[in-house]
């Protein structure tokens, strides 16, 4: 049996490049405003650095600040 295990934002090591999979937040409001920013399955996306409670992600063109709750729902 192959014990596969989802990787989050939260798993993923700075300045490496990732493919996102899916953003699960139940949130249709929150999924619309990262829609808009890029934050979508199939796009690349890099954690520049970690803070205590967040992360400073790169999309497209833009970083973000992201808190650990939002990083752990998006999945890669």
């Amino acid at each position: 049996m192959i014990n596969i295990t989802e990787k989050t934002l939260r798993d993923a090591a700075e300045g490496e490049e990732y493919i996102i999979r899916d953003v699960l937040t139940h949130d249709d409001e929150l999924d619309a405003f990262l829609f808009s920013l890029g934050c979508y399955s199939g796009e690349p996306i890099t954690v520049v650095s970690r803070r205590k409670t967040s992360c400073i992600v790169s999309i497209k063109d833009g970083r973000y600040s992201i808190d650990s709750r939002l990083a752990g729902a998006i999945t890669i």
